[in-house]
């Protein structure tokens, strides 16, 4: 079910914990605010569905509140309640751009089918939403500065005119499943399937199964028959990603699949065409793989025709503010979360990470400070605890863990100011002439640091 969140605003607490009660009987998240000005600051803080307000209270009314939240432009519908029908009433309300009406003493029934039908609207916006959300989540992940992923979507846009076999290689979370997508979706074959299959979590013989297919009875649990990756591929693309991971003997069959066109299921001697662009993936080091006799020397000729390497994130950091932004956007929508603004020193502490785990690394970092938000605010104390690499810096050492620039800047002004005081002999006057400060801003430094009795006698 749609995670559906109300506000009830009513400056009478009676009324408050009777819609309490009734709404999440029925599962909705309720929260209650006593007046109009506390309605206001839980929507600045948090996104809600609905809001059901009483129309006469103290300070802001209703019809005020209704003009707010369309002012701010909320993105929230309001249900005005109140103990006096008028038809003029309902007219403003509903000029205004009210949900809907409602007037105390009623069935609360018919405040209840008001709702389910404004469940039933953003039920279907949120499907239409993740639709457009996937296809946009595809088209962001693309957008770029760095001459590196250009480079690497010209290869693959050119690459997709053909038929040719297509290895993309790249660590873990850079993006090569987006990459194939890329592929498939510049090519002929865009309109037909785009099947995914994961070498790496099924095993052996499960796998080939998975791969090829197999008949009724064939071995153990196989009580139907089940059509494989491959034909469901045919006409279209087929994406093996950590096709590094595939055992010997599954290399073998998939060698003589690419060679014949052609599958059988386990089981049957039948064979099957099929006609698929294959795209594979690694972040294995193949040749090395060659060399140790786990990878078919053959095969990796058969499936790199075109070779696609992808840039790690720390090879394309113009891309950094563009992904922050799109996953922001994105976990905020999907929490409904509204988030206003970052703490200082978190946008550089983000920037200058170096993310071994890639993209995939920054979306959990992104989600993970969303959820553990405060008033529409990322915080930097909510970072996980992460490393950065500084060896362009031998004096810091080759990694330190990321902290908030200005702790780094008091660790190395100690440091700094250590070394002059050292090499002036523990001279306050001539350390302050060539730290260009005063005697005096020196003498405070030391005292803020705790460093003053050992300098001052």
């Amino acid at each position: 079910m749609y995670d559906f969140k109300i506000l009830v605003v009513d400056d009478e607490e009676e009324f408050r914990n009777v819609y309490k009660l009734m709404l999440e009987f029925r599962g909705f998240e309720v929260s209650l605010a006593s007046s109009g000005e506390e309605g206001l600051s839980f929507l600045e803080k948090e996104y809600y569905d609905l809001v059901i307000t009483d129309l006469k209270m103290e300070g802001m009314d209703g019809t005020e509140l209704l003009k707010k939240i369309k002012e701010k432009n909320y993105n929230c519908e309001v249900i005005l309640v109140t103990a006096f029908s008028t038809v003029e009433n309902a007219v403003i309300a509903m000029k205004l751009g009210a949900f809907g009406y409602f007037i105390k003493g009623q069935d609360p029934q018919i405040l209840l089918k008001e709702i389910d039908k404004l469940l039933k609207i953003k039920e279907l916006e949120n499907d239409n939403k993740t639709i457009k959300s996937s296809l946009m989540s595809f088209n962001y992940l693309l957008e770029t500065h760095s001459p590196k992923f250009k480079e690497v979507l010209r290869i693959s846009k050119k690459a997709a005119e053909s038929n040719a076999n297509i290895l993309i290689l790249g660590e873990s979370g850079t993006g090569k499943e987006v990459i194939a997508k890329y592929i498939h979706q510049c090519s002929s074959r865009k309109e037909e399937s785009f099947v995914a299959v994961n070498c790496q979590v099924f095993s052996d013989g499960v796998l080939e199964s998975e791969l090829f297919g197999h008949e009724k009875g064939s071995f153990t649990g196989a009580f139907e028959k089940r059509i494989g990756r491959f034909e469901e591929a045919d006409m279209g693309t087929l994406f093996m990603d950590e096709i590094g991971e595939l055992p010997l003997n599954t290399q073998v069959k998939l060698l003589r699949v690419i060679e014949n066109k052609a599958i059988e299921r386990i089981g049957s001697n039948k064979s099957i065409g099929v006609n698929l662009r294959l795209i594979s993936a690694t972040n294995r080091n193949l040749d090395k793989e060659i060399r140790e006799g786990r990878f078919r020397e053959d095969l990796l000729y058969r499936i790199n025709t075109i070779t696609v390497e992808v840039p790690t994130l720390k090879e394309r950091k113009e891309d950094l503010p563009i992904l922050i932004n799109f996953f922001m956007d994105k976990y905020q929508n999907e929490m409904k979360k509204k988030i206003n603004k970052m703490e200082d020193g978190l946008l550089e502490m983000l920037i200058n990470y170096d993310y071994p785990g890639n993209i995939r690394e920054l979306k959990n970092i992104i989600e993970r400070l969303v959820v553990l938000s405060d008033n529409g605010i990322l915080r930097k104390r909510d970072m996980p605890s992460i490393k950065v690499s500084v060896q362009e810096n031998p004096e810091i050492g080759s990694v330190v863990v990321l902290k908030p620039l200005r702790e780094i800047r008091q660790t190395y002004e100690i440091k700094y100011i250590k070394l002059v005081l050292s090499r002036c002999g523990n001279n306050l006057s001539e350390a302050a002439r060539i730290l260009e400060i005063s005697r005096r801003q020196l003498y405070n430094k030391l005292e803020e640091y705790g460093m003053s009795e050992q300098y001052v006698k």
